[in-house]
């Protein structure tokens, strides 16, 4: 077997240090991060990379406090290792299908198959850029039994668009198979839901991850937008929340919600309001309201502010897509900082060092986020005390890119910790 040389660090900094190594070119993708019954991860790194590799600076700038050190471990291949695998192996199938019913392989046929895919255990799900030229048409049905061989699947579906019905509902064709029926395993949580009804979204696994990092003993939780319960389930089963208000308008949504608050055994420590939550009847009962909602959560931010609790206020997990294609000229706020320890300052008179995962985005993508993080505090302060009649402070805790989807736009998710004075 191969052993591939790997940074050992504590579960609870394994994002941290991964983004470091990511922006460095450090971190080997070729195989898959391992995490360990002693509450470490070993993150593969880049042979080349470890002679500029030094612990006690990484120990200090990347997550001051923690443990890490250089150990080899057995290599075990990576999504994107087994994704270029299948990839691979598609190439070789439909070449063969092809060249059975006289069809001479060439490039386009070779940039017409699938970039990338989702894969829910046996169903692979593709874009609709894909197969779109007259020599496949010609093949027929038989096509979809090869490409799911090719990419280690029984059943294949396509995704068309997503469906401006308010509910988000995917336009998912299955090309192979019966059942559109999936159960999908994500840091020991255990999804189901129909994918021709309900999205899954692979890129908060980050989110994800981090909120399961949280503490949220004893903690009333409210998520406002809970879809099937990507953010629900890792505050109940991870987090460890003492109550969850779950909101979502899907009623699709809201039955496999039900579902997987059941299959993870946490439905006792879990309330479902189905419906808009704007008419939410609830209010004064939160220590954490999450706003899992893009391309923004701004029309649920009056509803966050009433459920915060009046006497002690609580934290706002606010999420956003923030554009910095423009720079910002708000000459009210100053640039943000780089500090010696990885977090950031703003000069003015409040000094506080606000974290910041720095690895991703350029130095504008970075101003643009404080900036917007800057305005939505002073949003939320003023919402407050127009709700309340008091006085309350915003303070901005963290600031977290969880991906990108174009040039210079990001979604963001903005820790905001509200206090009533």
């Amino acid at each position: 077997m191969r052993m591939v040389p790997s940074l050992n660090v504590p579960q609870r900094y394994g994002q941290i240090y991964r983004k470091h190594l990511l922006s460095k070119g450090a971190l080997d993708l070729r195989y898959r991060i391992q995490k360990h019954s002693n509450g470490t991860v070993t993150l593969p790194l880049v042979p080349s990379s470890l002679p500029q590799l030094d612990l006690s600076s990484l120990q200090c700038s990347v997550a001051h406090g923690s443990r890490c050190e250089i150990v080899q471990i057995q290599a075990q291949p990576s999504k994107k290792g087994k994704s270029k695998y299948c990839s691979e192996k598609l190439v070789e199938a439909v070449q063969d299908q092809l060249s059975s019913h006289g069809v001479s392989w060439n490039e386009d046929l070779k940039s017409d198959l699938p970039q990338s895919w989702q894969r829910h255990g046996d169903l692979v799900v593709i874009g609709e850029d894909c197969f779109t030229l007259p020599a496949w048409k010609n093949i027929g049905t038989e096509l979809w039994s090869t490409v799911a061989h090719g990419l280690g699947a029984k059943r294949l579906a396509q995704i068309k668009r997503i469906s401006n019905d308010g509910f988000r509902t995917p336009l998912v064709i299955m090309l192979l198979g019966d059942s559109s029926h999936v159960t999908h395993l994500d840091n020991k949580i255990r999804y189901e839901f129909d994918i021709t009804k309900c999205m899954f979204s692979f890129g908060n696994i980050t989110e994800k991850l981090r909120i399961a990092s949280f503490n949220c003993s004893g903690e009333t939780v409210v998520d406002l937008y809970a879809g099937i319960g990507y953010f629900t389930l890792p505050y109940l089963v991870h987090a460890g929340a003492a109550h969850v208000y779950a909101c979502e308008w899907n009623p699709d949504a809201v039955k496999a919600l039900k579902r997987n608050l059941q299959l993870n055994r946490v439905s006792d420590r879990c309330t479902v309001h189905q419906g808009d939550n704007r008419q939410l009847p609830l209010e004064d009962l939160a220590d954490r309201v999450n706003l899992g909602l893009i391309p923004s959560s701004e029309e649920g931010w009056p509803v966050a502010c009433r459920l915060l609790r009046r006497d002690t206020g609580g934290v706002l997990h606010i999420h956003q897509n923030v554009s910095s294609a423009v720079p910002s000229t708000d000459a009210r706020l100053q640039p943000a900082l780089p500090a010696a320890d990885g977090h950031i300052t703003t000069e003015g008179e409040d000094k506080t060092q606000v974290s910041l995962n720095a690895s991703l985005g350029s130095h504008r993508d970075r101003e643009a986020w404080r900036t917007w993080a800057e305005d939505t505090a002073t949003r939320f302060a003023e919402l407050l005390r127009d709700l309340t009649g008091q006085v309350w402070r915003t303070h901005i805790m963290h600031i977290e890119c969880v991906k990108s989807y174009a040039p210079h736009i990001h979604h963001i998710v903005l820790d905001l910790k509200c206090t009533p004075l």
